[in-house]
């Protein structure tokens, strides 16, 4: 007789069947061993028989949402070397902060995580706690973010499920509920199997084997401690899992860039407003970006002058839309007083403004 499938639906349920998800079948010391000869050497983790910095894994967290190890490694270091303690980071201005995150993408991530330091300063005495309930209470901390500081930091039975984890839950389940719906089931499966020690290893491992072992495309199941009771092995349906829905077309948006450049090489910029979109971030003035483009881009120009149209645009895709600008350029005299709103950024300040990527490629068309 074939099993149903799991659904979300399960997870809102008091007494679910035992029989419809078997967590007893999967054995977490399998797991913990695996990891124990498998475990990668990242700089944030702290080394066998060490504690974990909570501020390190705090601030590796919040980095690598969305955002790739390899691209984070850099950005770490360079946070660390200035900011060692979460008491420095919460001293340094958000400007600080924003143009030291340039480049790594979602903004507002930057904007929680100095919030957050300067809330377990202020609150906490610098110390992060130790429970996920007083985490979530912390600016920028949400149920991940929590479960994986008080799981590797402080050692907690807590479950970070990050995509690592839904993939490898979603595979050993068999889990026909597409993401994100599934993410409630997920949660609990994840709670399911926890050991009865080494937390925080144990959400590591889960981790590295996402990464390593259990990858979205073609995973290397012969060499997985849990591959005997994995349903999607078992049914060689493995690079089905995770099912997801379909994505929503991602619009694209449009608008003009306007260089505007003095003799001496210093650009005209201006920072965004603190909320929404690169919020605080520095930017070359442009028009506003829309689905239908600017109408009379040159209404929006901030100051009269003789422009240049390039023949070049500059895309970025962020998370829900896709921009394309076009490009407008000039160049005005020295002593040119910048517009209300805008100053004048010299070229040698240029790289430790906080531009963020899209704002860097419009630059890139400076000369």
């Amino acid at each position: 007789m074939a099993r149903r499938p799991i659904l979300a639906t399960d997870a809102l349920q008091e007494n679910p069947p035992q029989a419809a998800i078997s967590p007893e079948r999967v054995d977490p010391e399998a797991l913990l061993a695996w990891y124990d000869r498998h475990r990668r050497r990242l700089p944030w983790r702290a080394l066998p028989g060490e504690s974990a910095d909570p501020y390190h894994v705090f601030l590796s967290e919040i980095m690598l949402q969305q955002t790739t190890v390899a691209a984070v490694q850099p950005y770490f270091a360079a946070f660390l070397a200035r900011w060692p303690t979460v008491e420095d980071l919460a001293a340094a201005s958000l400007e600080e902060v924003l143009a030291a995150w340039a480049g790594l993408g979602y903004y507002a991530r930057a904007r929680n995580l100095h919030a957050c330091a300067r809330a377990v300063s202020e609150r906490h005495g610098g110390r992060f706690p130790s429970e996920e309930a007083a985490l979530l209470e912390l600016p920028g901390i949400g149920p991940y973010t929590a479960a994986a500081i008080a799981s590797i930091a402080y050692d907690r039975p807590a479950a970070p499920v990050d995509g690592n984890w839904e993939r490898v839950l979603s595979r050993l389940f068999a889990v026909e509920e597409p993401l994100p719906k599934a993410r409630p089931l997920f949660r609990r499966l994840a709670l399911d199997i926890l050991p009865a020690r080494r937390h925080g290893d144990f959400a590591q491992g889960v981790m590295d084997l996402g990464a390593t072992i259990c990858t979205p495309r073609r995973p290397a199941c012969t060499l997985c401690p849990w591959q005997r009771p994995c349903r999607a092995r078992i049914a060689g349906t493995q690079d089905l899992y995770p099912r997801k829905a379909a994505k929503a077309e991602r619009p694209t948006r449009r608008g003009v860039a306007f260089l505007v450049m003095r003799p001496d090489g210093a650009v005209l910029a201006r920072s965004r407003p603190e909320k929404g979109l690169l919020g605080g971030m520095t930017e070359v003035p442009s028009t506003s970006w829309t689905t239908d483009g600017p109408v009379a881009p040159e209404r929006d120009a901030p100051l009269d002058a003789q422009w240049t149209v390039l023949n070049a645009r500059v895309g970025h895709v962020f998370s829900h839309f896709a921009l394309e600008l076009a490009l407008w350029r000039t160049t005005v005299p020295d002593g040119t007083p910048a517009p209300p709103g805008h100053r004048w950024v010299r070229s040698g300040d240029v790289a430790g403004e906080a531009f963020p990527s899209v704002m860097r490629k419009v630059l890139e068309h400076r000369q």
